[in-house]
């Protein structure tokens, strides 16, 4: 099982208990006094069954005391299975795992150093690298194809997701009908619906478009998900300083108030139904570009220690940057925000490999990052301190001026130590007997020697082609 275990080593505690706390009146304070907007006759019927209170403009104003008990009966700890049933991902405190992002309009072509409009063969090609990749845990789609019809984007990159790899799978679909297709062939792939239930291979990210006004599509997959047992998450996005408060604490209370809708209506549709919470997001406004920041330090820590107040499996964003080309700018943003999400615990630390402030991917970009996550599982891993490991006995016995390289004891522990696969660590003329390429180089040609050697565990005939006639 690869991610990152951190059961054994201290988290970075962002927020205090207080901070937390205050944090969570807020959005209670929020919910039950401005109240959200339900463009769902559904789930409109089950706030009012559990009655909630209606207000001017059709807005729900849902009470903490609600809020408290789906918070209470939410499940802490979700299992994610691989393609063959196997459990792979617990999300449960300690345990991190890493993914790519969903639905970039463009790719940085790692072949011709261009950018340009996504394909379908990008996403094969995404997700082949993915499954090759060690330190790479679950599937996210990575770019949306710009030569296949609308309608059938979503189906598609499912479809690649099954075929190429036996990861499990977290999907996104713009529409409620492509959801359904979607679990379909996952429950399929799984063996049936209750199978499928019992040991789910995919999970849904629903991203609503703005914490106090939700969607149709979006509440449409929430209940039709809950209803199967099947874990998502339900995550507005806050642009701080447009579409909510410029203030990180401001943001993060509003984000979190849609959030705990979702929550609210996911554990009234059945009771139990699995939730990854997010904590809140928002997004800087850098107001001297217009543009929206994905790797501002402001964006991190507050919303996963929100998370972990509440408890719940904790879905984070990491590996990304706002850089358009995998360069000095890149791995350090990369390095850090795996860092900080790793640290803070979140238990799904996904979007590993966008750029461009998620507009671009770059396989490169994901070939690096797998190099840094295998780092920081090193450093989270922490040292064993026995007396085998101490080796007094050794120290002694070759006194002040020891040669420890010819002994038993460096032959037993030697490959304990981190060894890069694409970080350069050799003496100068070795790395120029190597054809003294920089990392970018290095990564460019490591990307293709995966492509071009690499085939993921085949689908069943059966299985493959019932796929086919489901998602297209």
């Amino acid at each position: 099982m690869a991610g990152v275990n951190m059961a054994h080593n201290p988290n970075l505690t962002y927020l205090s208990r207080a901070q937390a706390e205050k944090i969570h009146a807020a959005s209670l304070e929020i919910l039950e006094r401005v109240g959200a907007l339900i463009d769902d006759e559904e789930s409109a019927a089950l706030l009012r069954k559990a009655s909630v209170a209606v207000g001017d403009g059709d807005t729900f104003h849902i009470s903490p005391k609600l809020v408290e008990w789906a918070l209470s009966v939410a499940p802490k700890r979700i299992v994610l299975h691989n393609r063959n049933a196997e459990p792979v991902i617990p999300l449960e405190p300690g345990r991190i795992y890493f993914g790519l992002g969903s639905d970039c309009l463009f790719i940085l072509d790692h072949r011709t150093g261009k950018r340009r409009q996504a394909t379908l063969q990008d996403v094969n090609e995404a997700i082949r690298l993915a499954d090759a990749l060690p330190n790479i845990d679950f599937l996210m789609s990575a770019v949306l194809p710009s030569d296949v019809p609308t309608e059938a984007a979503n189906r598609l990159q499912m479809r690649s997701m099954i075929e190429n790899s036996t990861k499990p799978i977290m999907f996104v679909t713009n529409d409620f009908d492509s959801c359904l297709d979607v679990v379909q062939a996952a429950e399929f792939v799984a063996g049936g619906a209750k199978l499928h239930e019992q040991k789910p291979y995919c999970c849904c990210y629903i991203n609503v478009t703005a914490p106090l006004r939700h969607n149709v599509d979006s509440l449409q997959k929430l209940l039709f998900l809950a209803a199967k047992g099947l874990p998502t998450t339900y995550t507005p996005m806050v642009l701080r300083g447009v579409s909510g408060p410029v203030t990180s604490a401001g943001a993060v209370a509003l984000a979190n108030a849609g959030e705990l809708v979702g929550l609210v209506l996911a554990q009234l549709k059945r009771e139990g139904a699995p939730i990854i919470h997010s904590g809140g997001y928002g997004d800087v406004f850098d107001m001297r570009t217009t543009t929206g920041a994905y790797t501002g330090p402001e964006s991190y820590g507050v919303r996963t220690a929100m998370g972990a107040y509440y408890g719940l499996p904790i879905f984070g964003l990491g590996g990304s940057s706002d850089s358009k080309l995998p360069d000095e700018q890149a791995a350090a943003e990369a390095s850090l925000t795996l860092l900080f999400e790793t640290l803070g615990g979140a238990n799904l630390i996904h979007d590993v490999g966008y750029m461009e402030s998620g507009k671009c991917y770059s396989l490169e970009m994901l070939a690096i990052c797998d190099e840094l996550i295998s780092y920081i599982r090193r450093y989270c891993q922490g040292i064993e301190v026995n007396d085998e490991t101490l080796a007094l006995d050794l120290i002694a016995e070759l006194g002040p001026e020891g040669d420890y390289l010819p002994t038993e004891h460096t032959v037993n522990h030697y490959k304990e130590t981190w060894y890069p696969r694409l970080f350069n660590r050799n003496h100068y003329d070795g790395w120029l007997a190597e054809d003294g390429l920089t990392l970018h180089r290095r990564t460019q040609r490591r990307v293709e020697e995966i492509l071009q050697s690499h085939t993921p565990e085949p689908l069943e005939g059966k299985i493959k082609q019932e796929i086919e006639a489901i998602l297209g």
